[in-house]
């Protein structure tokens, strides 16, 4: 989308108030509601539905009707609430022609009120071309959703951060100058892209210099991951500039190495094929008694980490608080007692649980056999009990000795089985329900009042 600032002339406060809270509601959600608007800008009388029909006009806003009844931001929306908080801060007063186009990012130039002429990067992360930004980015850590706005606002945030750190400690980078939303301020570059430079004086120095901030910025505990042609910026007495800092990652990161080796292989091909210089690595390896040369690749194991690095300040990407904390355990000499400690500690847990295992197992052996002798010494009760009802109906007519032997049968039998269900219950009583117990008591009092009316007849 062409920014075209001249439509500031015609946007009133109002508006610009509309488009704030717009930009307010959209912290919440992707599509904000009419209703929330209106509720936010809180102009009167109505004002909110006619300026929103305004800001539509000039494609700040964009309308969706997809769910419900919303606006979310457009670019150019986005650009016009940087562009007013910077004209109102006093860091430049217009804005004038496109210097560059970037796949994520749009350069202008700006002015200042003395006439002095800075640049205005706008990130426009979210372009068809450049939709991978996930994988290849890591602005978003561990949220899930995100926002084209929103994402751009972090790389404007991550950049103008390491450009002025990068500063501080004297590296050839632009001067940053302010930052607002997903817009950087940044000093003009006096200079041309090294991909446009056809011949050079001193291309040996030059390839120096550039190898030289490579390995300078991972001494400081930075990788560039972008460190081409097209980043190096080149001025007429063949001073280097570099820029582009969004994608920079700690020296700690995971794919550091290839990072730095891919930066590397960049400038050794491009000057290889532009300006026909040839290096120790391209003779003919068969020739086994050439000697390796002082200036050939730089190997990332063979940097030395500066004491006061940058990623640690920065919190660059794969530098996390965590790394920084088993950094100082480390320093302080408590790094490995900490490891052996949670070793332990892991294997008393694994010990502990494989116990734990082997009670269960053969608490439920033992559980089972309880359960088959009880089985067993019913059946045999049960038995017996039959084999008594049979002997009694057939002798009738024994005498009260016999009778009474019986009852002390019948008692041995009764305590046996009852030791036995408490035997396989582990001891514990049988837990009746409140309705089995009401059903008992029900069928005793009846029993009892059957037997009354019976001694009444």
């Amino acid at each position: 989308m062409k920014l075209d600032v001249n439509v500031l002339r015609y946007l009133s406060k109002d508006d610009f108030r509309v488009l704030t809270a717009v930009e307010m509601g959209m912290r919440n959600h992707e599509i904000v509601p009419s209703e929330l608007v209106d509720r936010i800008a809180g102009l009167k009388h109505g004002g909110t539905y006619k300026v929103l029909k305004n800001l539509l006009k000039y494609k700040l806003l964009h309308h969706d009707r997809s769910k419900y009844d919303g606006f979310r931001l457009t670019y150019l929306g986005y650009d016009f609430l940087a562009i007013k908080t910077l004209v109102n801060r006093g860091v430049f007063t217009g804005v004038g022609r496109q210097i560059g186009v970037g796949k994520e990012s749009d350069i202008f130039e700006v002015a200042q009120e003395d006439g002095t002429i800075l640049a205005m990067k706008l990130h426009r992360l979210g372009r068809t071309s450049f939709r991978a930004v996930k994988s290849k980015r890591d602005y978003l850590r561990h949220r899930s959703s995100f926002s084209w706005l929103y994402l751009s606002r972090l790389a404007a945030l991550k950049e103008f951060a390491f450009m002025k750190a990068l500063q501080e400690h004297d590296f050839p980078v632009p001067k940053a100058i302010d930052c607002n939303r997903h817009c950087v301020i940044m000093s003009l570059v006096q200079g041309y892209p090294m991909v446009q430079v056809k011949q050079l004086q001193n291309p040996e120095t030059v390839f120096e210099k550039i190898i030289g901030i490579v390995v300078r910025l991972a001494e400081h505990g930075l990788i560039h991951c972008d460190f081409n042609e097209f980043n190096i910026m080149i001025d007429d007495e063949e001073k280097i500039t570099m820029i582009d800092f969004p994608q920079m990652v700690s020296v700690s990161h995971q794919n550091a190495q290839m990072y730095f080796d891919r930066d590397i292989e960049c400038i050794f091909k491009f000057f290889r094929k532009r300006f026909n210089m040839t290096f120790q690595e391209d003779r003919d390896d068969d020739d086994t008694e050439v000697e390796v040369d002082e200036n050939s690749r730089p190997s990332f194991y063979d940097i030395t980490k500066d004491a006061n690095a940058l990623d640690r300040e920065l919190e660059a990407s794969g530098f996390t608080k965590k790394e920084q904390n088993d950094l100082d355990k480390f320093i302080e000499g408590g790094l490995e007692k900490s490891t052996d400690s949670d070793e332990d500690e892991e294997s008393d847990d694994e010990e502990q649980t494989f116990e734990s295992n082997e009670e269960r197992n053969l608490n439920e052996m033992n559980s089972l056999q309880l359960q088959e002798e009880e089985q067993n010494r019913s059946d045999e009760v049960e038995a017996e009990v039959e084999l008594d009802d049979n002997e009694k109906s057939e002798s009738s007519g024994d005498d009260e000795n016999e009778a009474e032997r019986d009852e002390e049968l019948d008692k041995k039998l009764g305590k046996q089985r009852r030791r036995a269900m408490a035997a396989a219950r582990g001891g514990r009583k049988s837990q009746s329900s409140r309705n089995t117990y009401k059903d008992k008591g029900g069928r005793s009092q009846n029993s009892k009042i059957h037997s009354n009316m019976s001694g009444c007849w």
